[in-house]
């Protein structure tokens, strides 16, 4: 099992899914060459892909192409199924840090293809994973400045207001398909500036109120 820790709580939390929202700011859907969805996209990753602060990311070695994307993770923390916008936050329990680590190549291949994303998205190492803060210790997580620079230099900056899709209605959206229990993750998108890390590189990711996630390449 993986687990990841809620400030001021003693008992390590089991992570169960990690749902992501795909194309969730303009700007990195436009920088990709993607249209902007009408409806969320999602994807899952194994909670096996997990990785913690201060450890590494492996490349796979059918990849040359990997790319960091840093996102605001959200926690459940009780039962939903099929909840409304309205009610939505009150299944939030906490707010962390995540990259989501992306082959980009293999990416490109399974899309041709019409295939899912699993093995460019849910590689062993491909979901760093700060700490988690209470849900209630954050006043408003749609206006969070959100940041990652590899090594010196900064690759994305920008607001967690830039978000398409709002964590309320991202959680209805995916609570209307399958339940989502506590423990699981959501990823709410990346905004602009995702690049190609390679192996020596180390990133460097904050969002205002949560903190700090740093991890190397391999």
């Amino acid at each position: 099992m993986h687990h990841i820790t809620l400030q001021g709580e003693d008992t390590p939390i089991a992570v169960g899914k990690i749902v992501c929202l795909a194309r969730n700011y303009v700007a990195h859907a436009e920088e990709l060459g993607n249209e902007v969805p009408s409806d969320p996209v999602l994807f899952i990753k194994p909670a096996t892909s997990i990785i913690k602060d201060s450890e590494a990311v492996v490349i796979p070695d059918y990849s040359d192409d990997c790319h960091h994307e840093v996102e605001l993770a959200v926690l459940i923390g009780k039962t939903a199924s099929k909840v409304t916008a309205e009610d939505a936050m009150n299944y939030v329990s906490g707010y962390g840090i995540a990259i989501d680590m992306t082959l980009r190549d293999t990416q490109a291949m399974l899309k041709e293809k019409g295939y899912p994303w699993e093995l460019a998205k849910g590689f062993d190492t491909s979901c760093p994973l700060s700490n988690f803060v209470p849900a209630d210790q954050i006043k408003d997580p749609h206006d969070l400045a959100i940041r990652l620079q590899v090594n010196d230099e900064v690759r994305q900056d920008a607001n967690t207001g830039l978000m398409i899709r709002r964590i309320p209605e991202t959680i209805a959206a995916i609570t209307r398909a399958f339940t989502l229990e506590p423990g699981d993750l959501i990823l709410t998108g990346t905004p602009a500036g995702v690049g190609r890390v390679v192996a020596g590189d180390r990133m460097f990711t904050e969002i205002e109120g949560i903190g700090t996630l740093t991890v190397n390449v391999k």
